[in-house]
């Protein structure tokens, strides 16, 4: 196809997940020129097999819950009859739908060219999409085109006996019973909704905690948590073998101590992490190549700007410190646009973006645990603080804290450098981090926060009192 003005262009993204399609709606906002190349449907992973409709169950299996809880706690009289499992799923996927049109509609009134197909480098700015052509970016083009579920040698995914978090909630009906493998943020979130729908729920990983990269109280109180539901936490344990049955699996799971389990399950849910997708992108026909975990590395962190000048990357490509988070993705999208805009960029505060994992109970934290902050030399205070200490954790009845970490030296013990992290766990908790990014963000003091009031009751006073007792002020903590 020979090259026209018709397929020039300013910017060109390769990938319409949350990091590309932000990419592409903040340059088109800033007036460049932008085409969009997507394989499948605008919205990525996220939207179509990952955050929202996982997040959209994971609502369904705490309403479900709800009503265990209003039989057991509270004398209401109420059960569940039976799961209308296409009515659910129908109503999941009305909401991903909307959303997807909501993208669509968003890139449309930007006038981002969107366009179906396959794409691959021809060289630092040229890219071949497939069914439309070649096409030159004059200013940049940024590689967005996110990760795959990582897969195991001898686990072949079927959709119905062996199934991984990009498929799990689109196999057909609820299991009586799941192996889930995998601690981190994916497997417990699938972990508590299978088991919230009624399930028989074996949770492995091979980490001696729960979500490992997270503080080691939180991995510790979410186990607690979930056991207290019934599922079946196995940490520090792996998978030996597996043999698929007509109805399920049978795995041998490796125990700390080297005893040998066979666990029976309907479904087994690989949720051991993501590699990021390459394929067919041709990289070396740009000058570049992915380093041995598959991501692409930049040169140049304030403007995710790779070796190759004019070249950007977003999302599951990056390599850590980049967390792989939707949210995350969309900040990275808006630096590289303003980048390729011209404008004056510097580098995500990834210390600064909270994480979530929503399952029951919830986690959420923001900056340093406990452990990376004494390894990196720092002296610090910590405070953990119950939420069943506060009456609106008492009225919830789950349990759960609040812990922060600030940096040691006030008079009597008293913290006043900034508060480095803060941890929480137990209901509601994804929607309590936000205050807690800001404090971390802006260096905050515990000093700076205690002398602000937390309305009462609430689960967020927990976050005030834990402020309160680190300055030297506490009320109902000493």
């Amino acid at each position: 196809m020979s090259q026209t003005a018709a397929n020039t262009t300013d910017v060109l993204v390769i990938g319409g997940g949350t990091g590309g399609y932000s990419a592409a709606l903040r340059a088109a906002s800033l007036g460049l020129r932008v085409v969009l190349a997507e394989r499948d449907l605008v919205g990525g992973t996220c939207l179509h097999r990952g955050c929202i409709p996982s997040k959209a169950m994971l609502h369904a299996a705490e309403l479900v819950d709800g009503i265990a809880e209003a039989r057991e706690r509270w004398g209401v009289k109420a059960t569940v009859d039976s799961l209308d499992w296409p009515a659910l799923v129908a109503t999941r996927d009305t909401i991903v739908a909307r959303n997807h049109q909501g993208v669509v509609g968003n890139l449309r009134t930007a006038g981002v060219q969107v366009v179906r197909g396959a794409a691959r480098l021809t060289g630092p700015r040229g890219v071949h999409i497939e069914g439309a052509g070649e096409f030159t970016a004059r200013r940049g083009i940024v590689l967005a085109t996110g990760s795959r579920p990582r897969l195991l040698p001898g686990l072949t995914p079927d959709g119905r006996r062996v199934v991984t978090s990009d498929d799990a909630l689109f196999a057909a009906g609820l299991p009586a019973s799941v192996l889930v493998l995998g601690g981190g943020a994916i497997g417990v979130e699938y972990a508590s909704f299978h088991r919230s729908m009624g399930a028989e729920v074996t949770l492995v990983e091979a980490a001696e905690r729960l979500l490992p990269l997270e503080d080691e109280e939180v991995g510790r109180r979410l186990a607690r948590g979930l056991k207290q539901r019934g599922i079946a936490v196995r940490t520090g344990s792996t998978l030996t073998g597996t043999e698929l049955l007509p109805d399920g699996v049978r795995a041998t799971v490796r125990t700390p101590k080297g005893e040998e389990q066979v666990v029976e399950a309907e479904r087994l849910l690989v949720a051991v992490g993501r590699v990021p997708v390459t394929d067919g992108l041709d990289l070396a026909a740009a000058g570049l190549s992915a380093d041995e975990r598959g991501f692409v590395a930049p040169a140049d962190r304030s403007r995710l700007e790779t070796a190759v000048r004019g070249i950007h990357v977003v999302g599951d490509l990056l390599p850590p410190p980049s967390l792989g988070l939707a949210h995350a993705s969309f900040a990275e999208g808006l630096l590289v646009a303003e980048a390729l805009a011209g404008r004056a960029t510097r580098a995500v505060d990834y210390a600064t973006v909270p994480r979530v994992t929503y399952s029951s109970p919830q986690t959420a934290s923001v900056g340093l645990t406990e452990a990376e902050a004494r390894a990196r030399g720092l002296e610090v205070e910590v405070n953990t603080m119950p939420l069943a200490a506060t009456a609106k954790g008492m009225v919830h009845g789950r349990g759960g804290m609040v812990k922060v970490i600030a940096a040691a030296g006030g008079p009597g013990g008293a913290a006043t450098g900034p508060v480095l992290g803060v941890h929480l766990v137990g209901p509601h908790v994804s929607e309590m981090i936000a205050e807690s990014q800001l404090i971390v963000a802006w260096d905050a003091e515990p000093a700076d926060v205690a002398a602000h009031i937390h309305a009462h009751p609430t689960l967020s006073e927990a976050v005030g009192e834990a402020f309160l007792t680190l300055a030297g002020r506490g009320l109902h903590q000493h």
